[in-house]
């Protein structure tokens, strides 16, 4: 057998054995959403949305978990939104590359595999006791900020890389200056980019209970939020709630809590892959 000979079947058996992870990946995953489905359909309905939290089952309701998800990433949005896009646009349009440019991509890279638990404990002493916040939605709202700020940083700077230069050039050439290249140009070109990383890393907030849970989100709040001060709790928490109950009934509303979680996830992944192909078609090379 000669050594091509030896190649191709060695590439051949690692992408049979890829294709058949994917399948038993994706097996397992339908099992457990069929699992899922199964069990929490039958309790969801407008109750189930709209009452508060309860030590009965049957009278119990997500709705403060549910408005603290929403304020939670409403907040988390419009403070890692501005900053992170802004810091992924200095980096790669404004930043000269030297060793500390190099050092700081490095890290940033590296603080975007960071376990989450991490950033509860940094939110848990600069915002909470340093800044004097408490367990407020604040807190959480800035503490999350931080754990998906790389991620963001990240997603712009790919989104502006894959503008061509010649678009830049262009504009140059022209006789605009290198903010408004940026602005009128680069940006547009890359928006859907910025917003699919953006829209991502907030997917991944949605789904975040250890940071949370440092700063100080309690498990039971009789209430809904009305202000970033106020305590609350969110649906990962409610869903860990229920979940440690004996109570079979409980095990279903957690189930049912699962599946409207699933869907706000995968709502905002939709939101995302639509921005993308929207601008992809948009903007022509």
């Amino acid at each position: 057998m000669t050594n091509s000979q030896k190649n191709k079947l060695i590439d051949n058996a690692f992408k049979i054995f890829g294709v058949a992870c994917t399948l038993f990946g994706l097996i397992i995953l339908a099992i457990l959403i069929y699992d899922i489905l199964k069990t929490g359909l039958t309790r969801i309905d407008w109750d189930f949305i709209t009452n508060l939290p309860s030590r009965r089952a049957q009278k119990a309701g997500i709705y403060t978990a549910l408005m603290g998800t929403v304020w939670i990433l409403f907040l988390t949005a419009i403070i890692a939104f501005p900053i992170g896009v802004g810091a992924g646009i200095y980096l790669e349009e404004y930043g000269k590359k030297s060793k500390w440019a190099n050092f700081l991509e490095i890290n940033i890279a590296n603080l975007a595999g960071v376990p989450s638990i991490i950033y509860g404990l940094l939110g848990l002493e600069i915002f909470v006791r340093a800044f004097n916040l408490g367990g407020s939605l604040l807190a959480g709202s800035l503490t999350l900020s931080l754990l998906i700020l790389p991620i963001v940083i990240v997603s712009t700077r790919e989104a502006l890389k894959a503008v061509p230069s010649s678009i830049k050039d262009a504009s140059v050439a022209l006789g605009a200056s290198k903010w408004q290249t940026i602005w009128n140009q680069t940006l547009p070109a890359s928006v859907g980019g910025v917003l699919t990383g953006v829209i991502l890393a907030i997917s991944r907030a949605i789904g975040e209970t250890a940071p949370l849970i440092v700063v100080g989100a309690l498990a039971y709040v009789p209430f809904a939020p009305s202000s970033p001060m106020d305590e609350f709790t969110v649906m990962p928490i409610q869903i860990f709630n229920w979940v440690s109950r004996p109570q079979h009934e409980f095990a279903v509303n957690s189930a049912a809590a699962i599946i409207i979680l699933l869907l706000i996830t995968f709502m905002m992944n939709g939101v995302a892959v639509y921005y993308r192909n929207k601008w992809q078609k948009k903007i022509k090379w």
